[in-house]
């Protein structure tokens, strides 16, 4: 049997959180006989996929399935849309359905500014994958699921030939570290590096990584976080979480994070013990 052709497709999806907070995020298409989404973007980004499958000879029937790393709303926005346009069945894990199937819950748990806009509405997880897990899609093509959480309660990796998909599952320097359980992360960067057979790997920030690379980019977000749990634990004497964000931003001369819902929850997930 001749080993089916399969080619990757990154898609940048731009957006906003505020007016003054400008962001992105990267969408994947898997393409092979039919074509599968890694995570879906925001909502209202479906004619931007739509127009990148036309491009590349394929319509919207060919989407036959999306894997959704994680539920927060950069990764979800559209999959409904999808779902109820082409049938396609949603892949996630169960520590993050609740909030892909009730976008209302994680709103009350997760507020962000600009929440309905980008998350759109909830969807139907159709299959839950979990660790080890191995999908096949056709004949030849099979999804490995890689337990990768960290960043958030749940999160997956996905991996498909020697291509793998990280999300946001390791914190770059460059950008908001966000995560809840500081351990979680920690192990998902050595399971990561100790990953065997991986070439290439896909995240949800940056282009693709070659190996070397992403040997880097791990040291980097293990001295991100070295950087940030010394820091808190030289501030931290029982203050309340908000002053010790104050703190923690002054002394990584990191203001603009301040008020940053989303950076005191790293905060918070660091100075516990």
């Amino acid at each position: 049997m001749n080993k089916p052709n399969i080619s990757i497709h990154q898609i940048k999806i731009d957006f906003n959180v505020t007016d003054q907070i400008k962001r992105f995020v990267y969408v994947y298409i898997i393409e092979a006989q039919h074509c599968y989404l890694v995570d879906s973007g925001v909502y209202g980004c479906e004619r931007q996929i739509l127009d990148y499958l036309e491009k590349i000879g394929r319509e919207l029937s060919d989407i036959k399935g999306i894997f959704l790393t994680h539920a927060h709303p950069d990764h979800i926005g559209a999959s409904a849309w999808f779902q109820e346009n082409t049938g396609c069945r949603i892949y996630a894990s169960e520590g993050e359905r609740r909030w892909i199937e009730n976008v209302d819950l994680q709103f009350k748990e997760r507020p962000i500014p600009n929440f309905y806009n980008l998350a759109g509405k909830s969807s139907s997880v159709d299959v839950v994958v979990e660790d080890g897990d191995l999908i096949s899609l056709e004949d030849g093509v099979d999804i490995k699921i890689i337990s990768t959480p960290g960043h958030s309660a749940d999160s997956l990796s996905y991996l498909v030939g020697n291509a793998l998909f990280i999300g946001d599952a390791v914190p770059v320097k460059e950008d908001i570290p966000i995560i809840v359980d500081e351990q979680a992360t920690r192990n998902t960067l050595e399971r990561i590096r100790m990953l065997s057979g991986v070439k290439n790997y896909y995240p949800a920030w940056d282009h693709t990584y070659s190996k070397d690379v992403m040997v880097e980019k791990l040291e980097s977000a293990k001295e991100l976080l070295d950087m940030l749990k010394t820091a808190v634990m030289e501030i931290n004497n029982g203050m309340e979480l908000p002053e010790l964000v104050d703190e923690v931003c002054e002394k990584m001369k990191m203001p603009m994070l301040k008020r940053n819902p989303l950076f005191a929850t790293t905060i918070e997930s660091l100075r516990k013990e």
